[in-house]
């Protein structure tokens, strides 16, 4: 396992090849039966002449994204760099030139963090046919399966990409082979000391990555990347994708990341090379809201004194930073006001991090507490009340809390 730590960062995912120029989904091929020879044909239609890395930088960078991680290579086997090991790559296209290295350079330029996918299973490598996994084509009949040999091919593209792009931050395997090799992280260690690697290649990996959910319970207990498309269908582009609602995806990265885990939130970049002008405005509007606040975000740990005891409540989690206790309500609140049992102590401040705004609180007893058979009401709990909750109904919910030195 890498010495290096993650620490939660939010980042962007792009899936981006030939599968483009269709607008259906990035497993087109698979999806609709298209033979190898006539999905090759999508090679020489695709010429992005609009791409700009740069934007693509911009974009992430100014949402508080810290990394980007991009398909080198999908299911469909086509390389988005300058690969010696097949012409199956976007040297063939009529743009003809190495994207991947543009967006390495764009990400050097603006301090980003690059990070890597390459899919394990490849529909137009001949040797790639693994009935162990899934997410297969079947082969042609001038196919000779043999995952020795493949896995050799694989040696020799990750080499590539792990010595002729900068430092990659992590390495997304993607679709688990069930066959063992742990040869082949070997390698990566080698090539990029610091990388971290996922859980879904041919050893255990040093991160979990959830996919497209959000797990129960309020902290991870390994290392964890979860993502999610800004599209409900694809994570290729789709020209008439259901989007999400920025609503739904920012409550599922509040939750995540203020469980210690990492969030990519995907984009699909069209065949010109840009990303459209909806799922860019999606992620502006998530950016906003994670700009605001990020500090209850990044680097927050479980409590510890006296506020470890505070029940993790599946309406918000409890965090602590710098002297800060952060209350998470990622489903948001549909009242202005919270009663923090069993908390029974004054804070010094209360702030909301989406506006900056203070928050009033007390310590009292509430009129739903009453206790019918003795006729009296419970116990006095901190009450937090005055919550702007309409002004931000659809985002979730960051309280700072700060108290006396000797209770936390």
């Amino acid at each position: 396992m890498s010495n290096v730590q993650i620490i939660n960062k939010f980042g962007m995912f792009i899936h981006w090849g030939i599968y483009s120029v269709k607008g259906y989904h990035e497993q087109y091929r698979g999806r609709m039966g298209i033979s190898r020879s006539e999905y090759r044909n999508l090679m020489y239609e695709f010429d992005p002449v609009k791409y700009n890395p740069d934007e693509w930088v911009d974009l992430a960078h100014n949402a508080g994204m810290e990394y980007i991680c991009f398909t080198a290579k999908h299911h469909d086997g086509f390389c988005m760099w300058d690969t010696k090991y097949t012409d199956f790559n976007i040297m063939n296209t009529p743009y003809g030139r190495d994207v991947l290295k543009m967006l390495a350079e764009a990400c050097e330029r603006r301090g980003m963090l690059l990070s890597i996918y390459y899919s394990v299973p490849d529909w137009n490598h001949p040797n790639a046919y693994n009935p162990a996994s899934s997410h297969q084509a079947a082969p042609e009949p001038s196919d000779k399966p043999d995952t020795a040999l493949y896995r050799e091919y694989v040696k020799n593209q990750i080499t590539e990409l792990l010595t002729g792009y900068g430092k990659i931050y992590t390495l997304f395997w993607d679709i688990p082979p069930r066959i063992k090799d742990p040869s082949i992280n070997e390698l990566v260690r080698r090539l990029q000391p610091d990388i971290l690697i996922n859980n879904r290649g041919y050893d255990e990996g040093d991160f979990e990555t959830p996919e497209r959910k959000v797990p129960e319970g309020d902290r991870f207990d390994k290392l964890t990347e979860a993502c999610q498309s800004v599209g409900q269908e694809s994570w290729g582009y789709r020209s008439n994708e259901d989007y999400y609602t920025s609503g739904f995806l920012m409550k599922s990265i509040d939750k995540i990341m203020a469980m210690g885990g990492s969030y990519l939130l995907n984009a699909g970049p069209m065949p010109d090379g840009r990303i459209d002008d909806h799922t860019a405005a999606v992620i502006r509007r998530v950016g906003s809201w994670y700009t605001r606040v990020r500090e209850a975000l990044q680097g927050a740990a479980p409590p510890a004194g006296p506020v470890a005891d505070w029940p993790q409540k599946s309406k918000y989690i409890v965090v602590e930073k710098g002297g800060y206790v952060y209350l998470h309500f990622y489903e948001g609140l549909n009242a202005s006001g919270a009663t923090l049992k069993p908390v029974t102590v004054l804070p010094l401040s209360a702030v909301l991090l989406n506006d900056m705004s203070p928050i009033r609180f007390s310590v009292e007893t509430m009129p739903s507490v009453w206790d019918g058979s003795t006729l009296k009401t419970r116990e006095a709990y901190l009450h937090l009340f005055g919550i702007p909750a309409e002004r931000f109904c659809d985002e979730p919910l960051v309280v700072r809390l700060k108290f006396r030195g000797d209770y936390m």
